[in-house]
Parts: C-alpha cells; structure tokens; sequence
C-alpha cells in the first residue's frame, strides 16, 4: 500500500514534468490550419503522397474539392521517387544494407494563380539492414519505412501550408 508521501511525491514529480514540457514548448500536433477553405490536391498517377494529403485534408476543417475551380487553393506534387541504394556489402558480396530514399517536389497555388509555396523538395532516407535469410520480413520491414516517410512528407506539407496561414 502507498503511503501518503508516495504519492505525494509521485504527483509532484508528474507535475513538474508537465510543467518541464510546456515551458519547452511542446504541444501535441492538433488540426492543420490551413489558411485555404478548400483546397485540390492534384499528382500524376497512383500518388501515395498525394492519397495521404487527402486523407489528412478530409479529417480537417478545410474542405478537399474534386475539381480545380472549385477550390481555393491547388497543391500539386509534381513528382514522387523512391530508390534504394546499396549502402554496405558484406565479405562475400552480399547486401547487408539498402539506404531508401524518397524524394517529393511539390507546389501551393492559389485560385488567382500566386505562387503560395514556390516548388519545392522534400528528401527523406532511411536504412534497410538485409539479411537474406528473412526476405519477406524485410520486404515488409521496407514497406513499412515508406510508409513512415510518406507520413513524414506530408505532414511536413501540411506543416509549410500551415505556416503559410501566419504571412497571410
């Protein structure tokens, strides 16, 4: 059973620690605010960058439109690209280490054709350890990490398009 004082204590030290992180700055990432009240979201083919901002836009209050001179603002990726480079071989010529990278160039536009975000690159990597012995489990171990970069990507878009809402 705990004593008095130990939970005194306890709460004390969680006090402090919330106290610690506020001062900080930190805050948990809340809605996108982006300063459009409808946006379209154009990508040339199966963009996965592109699926994910949708999915993103649709769960905040700017509206998502499925044709351009409905919206106020137009975000188009004008290219997605994934490689996997060797980064290590191991004595006998085998990959023991793959770098993934994806590379994402996109642009912001108004519905009045200004420039909100010029074009614009984001490069994300990651690395794959391989072992032969486990294939499946590092193809799905690979598809997880672009999954991870493609979250990574868009929210830092969604992050840009935010910051943008304080110039305007």
């Amino acid at each position: 059973m705990w004593s008095f004082s130990a939970r005194l204590g306890k709460f004390s030290a969680g006090l402090l620690l919330a106290g610690f992180l506020s001062a900080c700055g930190f805050h948990l990432r809340g809605e996108y605010n982006v300063p459009f009240g409808s946006v379209y979201v154009s990508a040339a083919g199966t963009s996965q960058i592109a699926k994910r901002l949708q999915r993103e836009l649709t769960n905040s209050p700017t509206k998502l439109t499925n044709a351009v001179k409905d919206a106020e603002a137009q975000l188009n990726i004008v290219d997605e690209r994934r490689d996997r480079l060797i980064l290590s071989l191991s004595g006998g010529g085998r990959v023991r280490e793959y770098q993934l990278k994806l590379t994402v160039r996109y642009q912001l536009v108004d519905n009045k054709g200004g420039v909100a975000i010029p074009t614009s690159e984001i490069q994300l990597q990651r690395i794959l350890t391989y072992d032969d012995s486990q294939v499946i489990a590092k193809q799905q171990e690979e598809a997880l990490l672009y999954l991870d970069m493609e979250r990574d990507a868009a929210g830092q878009i969604l992050r840009r398009m935010s910051a943008i809402a304080r110039v305007l």
